[in-house]
């Protein structure tokens, strides 16, 4: 006679194979999230290489490099801010107010030229974080207002972008036009920066709490997380980062360049995206926004490179690309749920 133990058991354990093919599923589904960016921009230069003559010599990668390094600063910020489950809207209007005020600082020195950005943009970024954490407004508008603002505040210091400031400190204009081994100094600090959020993010309890906020806010609430802190602390990083972005980049033109900015935002969000973090919060991590930053760096090269293309292709290669992004995390993530 047949124990009917034993058929029962059989039918609740699933097939080892079954259960070794998911577990390959799921890991596989991480692995594209998390560091998918990195083998497409892989693929991608080798493609480059391959193609192009031009593409792999030193000068056009270090060319990508510098350039890509102050949308990587601001993405940085962005990403604390994605992951924390908000958005912010203003980086773009705080990069270019952060060049007008470091040019303008300049005028009394290398230390005025960077404590004047960040400055009034780690304030109106704390004052972003206010709102939002303390009067429960939403991330959308706060931000959007903060971009109108904010350009509106820069409009106003240079008549209404008639007066361009040039960089008159020497010292000031060499942190963004030279640095050791031929490498500048804006693309050092993209990279300590860059070391210094993965350790905020993986190795602390304000990485966690950002996480944890982005993740279930109403869940972190309960286990103790500081969530009015956190969340205006993200967006004071956001500010800071943007302005110092935009104070980089005066040094770099010896100006403070008044029609620099727009769209900026949406770059920044787009390679966060991109490197794998959620819109929804709760999942993401520095390595794969500078990824991301890179990635799209490297598309535009790239189609400078074929001579024939506008920059409007540029636009749409990457808006296709993000959207193809967007909807392989909604998939890898399903996928992860069911398994």
């Amino acid at each position: 006679m047949t124990d009917p133990t034993a058929i029962t058991a059989g039918r609740a354990a699933p097939p080892a194979g079954g259960a070794s093919a998911a577990a390959r599923r799921e890991r596989l589904g991480r692995l594209l999230q998390h560091h998918g960016a990195a083998l497409v921009l892989l693929s991608l230069v080798a493609f480059g290489t391959v193609a192009f003559d031009s593409f792999a010599t030193g000068a056009n990668l270090r060319a990508v490099i510098v350039s890509s390094s102050f949308l990587a600063i601001i993405a940085l910020g962005m990403t604390f801010v994605i992951i924390s489950g908000g958005i912010d809207l203003s980086v773009g209007s705080l990069f270019v107010l952060g060049g007008v005020l470091a040019a303008y600082g300049s005028q009394a020195g290398a230390l005025a030229a960077l404590a004047l950005p960040l400055a009034v943009c780690g304030a109106i970024g704390l004052l972003h974080g206010v709102l939002i954490a303390r009067l429960g407004m939403a991330p959308f508008i706060v931000t959007l207002a903060g971009l109108l603002g904010v350009r509106g505040i820069m409009l106003a210091v240079s008549d209404e972008g008639a007066t361009t400031y040039l960089v008159q400190d020497r010292a000031f204009a060499s942190l963004g036009q030279d640095g050791p081994f031929g490498v500048t100094w804006p693309v050092l600090i993209t990279v300590a920066l860059a070391i210094v959020g993965v350790v905020l993010l993986q190795r602390t309890g304000f990485g966690q709490n950002v996480y944890a906020v982005g993740g279930n806010e109403d869940a972190a609430g309960l286990m103790g997380v500081p969530i009015a802190r956190t969340k205006i602390m993200v967006y004071l990083m956001s500010g800071l980062l943007a302005g110092l972005a935009g104070a980089l980049n005066a040094a770099r033109l010896s100006s403070g360049v008044t029609i620099l900015g727009i769209g900026l935002e949406l770059d920044a969000i787009a390679a966060v995206v991109i490197g794998g973090t959620l819109l929804t919060g709760g999942v993401g991590g520095v390595t794969g926004t500078m990824a991301g930053v890179l990635l799209l760096g490297v598309i535009q090269n790239l189609i400078n490179q074929f001579g024939s293309l506008t920059s409007a292709v540029q636009q749409v290669v990457s808006g296709a690309f993000l959207v193809l992004v967007v909807v392989a995390q909604r998939i890898l993530s399903r996928t992860q749920r069911l398994n």
